[in-house]
């Protein structure tokens, strides 16, 4: 299969057993199935690369929608020393902050279903998408500083939202630790319009409704009821982000140099936590968390109104947001490791928080219960509600899967899409399809991902996280 081998630890997980350089072992949950995808991309010899990196604890970790991706593999889950270990901006990824937000709704998908081109070309016209997208604000450096420090938090003040959404964000929608100085001029520049867009590639908004309830107590406490129509976001930090780590690349790679880090591929660049460049890049790296915060919470408020001049305003006052999390970050938690408790930095790159009852970060709402984790699929299929566990906690570093994880590059994609109608293939599937151009929809067709009832369901096998409920699609909006 590959010049690494894989150890069976358990019919969902296996094991690459250290050699060379790796200071820990790497372990990827997967099905038996699926590895002969995850050797054919080779992402599975990213695991072990990220396993020699200083500080790093426990295992190199990726979750079954692992595929290849800067560095780190996206699903890749690493936490470092706070003393010994490094930050590494691919270990982050280059749109920081990438996550979602799932809304919920009163209304059932029986009475959005004549709507639901209506619905598509509202979305569609309120929420700027594709490359170089504007937003509906411009931001004065003040306001620009203001957003990179304060996140979701500034776009309620600013009449983007309710107060008590803000509970219902991973972080509170404000990561600590924002040093605006730290981030550079062209930053903030193509960080100034961006706010309230919704960017390309994989980032969508999704009209789906609630077809099954797996776990009826955990539902209950989200809000989450049968036939209800839901709302989902996926977007990140834009330009702003890119630029974060493009420049941040660029400095790792002289710092892992001059503080004498073997690195078994140059994409692993880094630096010691504590070290300048390590210090720098995680402030500009909190500036741009937020800065995505900020744009979930804006986009929010521009869907409420599309769905509000479409449905009604009743409609739109009842989508709720559930909870938002993140899928492309580096975080300071507590977690207990052979039996005490210790202050490590988490990467999780196309990776999902998944902590399990009991965590304080926990809304009181759903302490009982454990984490929402929202797992997005493709933009023909289906996507879940998770709930994080104890298990995931002792494991994982409370980790999960993040979504479907691609199959094909955007390369073969557009080659198995050619003279194809894939917006009449959409509707066969009873979905409303809206995007900038054709190319988009080739590179994101349902094809191109792996199924995400396979991956959500050797997640909860494996008792990282449980299934909650199962949402389709009814219109989706893409970059």
């Amino acid at each position: 299969m590959s010049t690494t081998p894989f150890e069976r630890i358990s019919d969902t997980l296996w094991e690459i057993p250290r050699r060379g350089g790796m200071r820990v072992p790497g372990r990827i949950y997967s099905r038996k199935g699926m590895l002969p995808d995850i050797s054919r991309d080779k992402a599975h010899e990213q695991v072990a690369n990220v396993a020699h990196l200083p500080g790093i604890v426990g295992y190199s970790l990726a979750m079954p929608d692992i595929h290849w991706g800067y560095g780190f593999p996206i699903g890749g889950v690493a936490a470092f020393d706070a003393d010994e270990g490094v930050i590494s901006p691919g270990g982050v990824g280059y749109d920081i902050n990438c996550g979602v937000r799932l809304l919920a709704g009163d209304l059932k998908v029986d009475e959005i279903r004549t709507h639901t081109k209506a619905l598509a070309d509202a979305l569609f016209a309120a929420v700027p998408s594709g490359v170089g997208s504007r937003g509906p604000l411009r931001l004065s450096d003040e306001e620009l500083d203001a957003v990179m420090v304060d996140g979701a938090r500034w776009a309620v003040g600013r009449g983007h939202g309710d107060p008590g959404e803000l509970a219902m964000i991973e972080e509170n929608g404000r990561m600590a630790g924002s040093d605006p100085s730290a981030v550079s001029a062209r930053s903030r520049q193509r960080g100034r319009r961006q706010l309230g867009t919704l960017g390309s590639g994989n980032h969508f908004l999704e009209v789906g409704w609630i077809e099954e309830i797996f776990d009826e107590d955990a539902a209950a406490a989200m809000g989450l009821r049968r036939n209800a129509m839901t709302l989902m976001i996926h977007t990140g930090s834009r330009g702003f982000g890119h630029q974060v780590c493009d420049e941040a690349v660029h400095d790792m790679v002289d710092a892992a140099r001059r503080f004498k880090i073997k690195l078994p591929d140059r994409q692993l660049c880094c630096a010691p936590l504590g070290s300048p460049e390590g210090r720098t890049y995680l402030g500009a790296m909190a500036a741009a968390v937020n800065y995505a915060f900020a744009n979930r919470q804006i986009i929010a408020h521009l869907v409420r109104g599309a769905v509000g001049r479409v449905l009604g305003d009743a409609a739109a006052a009842g989508l709720r947001t559930v909870y938002e999390v993140a899928h492309n970050i580096a975080k300071w938690e507590e977690h207990e490791v052979g039996g005490r408790r210790r202050r490590l930095c988490v990467h999780r790159k196309g990776a999902t928080r998944a902590f399990g009852p009991g965590r304080p970060e926990l809304p009181e709402r759903y302490r009982d219960v454990g984490q929402p984790v929202l797992i997005p699929g493709d933009m023909g299929r289906c996507s879940y509600v998770l709930r994080g566990t104890g298990r995931a906690m002792a494991e994982t570093f409370g980790s999960a899967c993040h979504g479907a994880g691609r199959v094909m590059s955007r390369k073969r994609a557009l080659k198995a899409g050619r003279g194809r109608d894939l917006l009449a293939e959409s509707r066969a599937r009873g979905v409303t399809l809206r995007a900038i151009g054709k190319r988009t929809l080739a590179e994101e067709m349902p094809e191109a991902y792996k199924d995400v009832s396979a991956v959500v369901d050797t997640v909860h096998e494996a008792g990282l996280a449980t299934k909650v409920v199962r949402l389709r699609p009814r219109v989706v909006v893409k970059g």
